[in-house]
């Protein structure tokens, strides 16, 4: 039973990862400093494998105590690294705190990787990178563009990182997956996206449905796409996490074609804003109260992705639609209304 280490284990990819990595037969442990993720998220995690994922909180930028989490567990076989800042908004407050936060960790992590032996490793990065790409649906040879927050450039500079790491240390074996929009909640609605203030989209048309907030807002729609809100490619956050289990294993099986292979994780299918809302409403058979406000700065007007070869070299295929997406999703703000954690910022 290979062991894998999941940094930003208590983060809402970092959870349905780890579940999908127990239900493929991996031994997991999780590390995550609690600054973004939640205690509440890891005993969710546990209570629905029906065994303790043990969680150390420390923080991985501070060499010192990342290195302890490797003196403790010599028999790591693999790393998917989760554990990063991800406020689009708050990363353009505070730059800096996200490049010290992001990289750091980011190289702390690849030096201990080193030290102690440990191959093969997969890094969470974002379709942010392509900024706004010349043709759809982007392939992951699409050139980057300059990037639209600090947030976005600690993805390039990690690519760029672990790119430059695995061709001076072709021994090593780096997996980078680049997501479009994840969404949705586990299928058992015992795990999902913890946030009260959450800036995507989805949680923010399930709270508005439930009453957490009394409307949304649409940004935009005169953009040039078919009905002038801005479109995105919305993949199922258990779709996502199952693309780590898959890169793990052919990492191990040193079944890639190269060392550092790059990975788009979409569904291939463009949606916009309001085709979104209009699914969430059929399967919630709610009437959603948004309004239609100007343009964001800083959104992309669309994306979506060619996922071909991530099909191809890692067998993943994305399973759920996106009616499936909004009921899992309006499923999992329902338990979280019987059953509210106060602890939840």
């Amino acid at each position: 039973m290979a062991k894998i280490l999941v940094t930003g284990g208590c983060g809402y990819i970092g959870s349905h990862t780890i579940v999908d990595l127990v239900e493929h037969g991996y031994e997991v442990i999780s590390v995550d400093n609690l600054s973004r993720g939640f205690v509440e998220m890891n005993h969710r995690v546990s209570d629905l494998l029906g065994k303790e994922i043990v969680n150390y909180q420390l923080d991985l930028s501070d060499r010192v105590q990342a290195r302890q989490l490797f003196e403790a567990n010599s028999d790591i076989d693999g790393i998917i690294h989760f554990a990063a800042y991800k406020s689009v908004p708050e990363s353009v407050d505070q730059p800096l705190m996200y490049y010290r936060n992001n990289i750091d960790s980011l190289v702390n992590i690849l030096e201990l990787a080193q030290e102690f032996g440990v191959k093969n490793f997969v890094f969470s990065s974002s379709c942010s990178v392509y900024g706004n790409a010349d043709e759809l649906p982007v392939t992951e040879s699409a050139p980057m563009k300059e990037a639209e927050s600090p947030y976005a450039h600690t993805k390039q500079i990690g690519e760029g990182i672990c790119a430059r790491f695995a061709k001076a240390f072709p021994e090593f074996r780096i997996v980078v997956l680049r997501y479009f929009n994840p969404v949705g909640a586990h299928s058992s609605a015992q795990i999902g996206e913890l946030n009260k203030r959450p800036e995507n989209l989805v949680p923010i048309v399930t709270q508005t449905a439930i009453g957490l907030r009394d409307a949304m807002t649409v940004f935009g729609d005169d953009y040039d796409t078919k009905d002038g809100s801005c479109v995105r490619d919305y993949i199922h956050v258990s779709d996502i996490a199952h693309a780590h289990t898959l890169s793990i294993q052919q990492s191990i099986k040193k079944a890639l074609p190269g060392n550092c292979e790059v990975y788009n994780l979409g569904t291939g299918t463009g949606v916009t804003v309001l085709e979104l809302i209009a699914a969430f409403e059929k399967v919630s058979g709610l009437k959603l109260n948004y309004t239609i406000g100007g343009r964001r700065a800083g959104d992309v007007i669309k994306v979506y992705a060619n996922n071909s070869k991530a099909e191809r070299e890692l067998g993943w295929k994305p399973v759920y639609d996106i009616e499936t997406m909004m009921k899992t999703a309006w499923a999992w703000e329902q338990a979280l209304a019987q059953s509210p954690t106060e602890s939840i910022p």
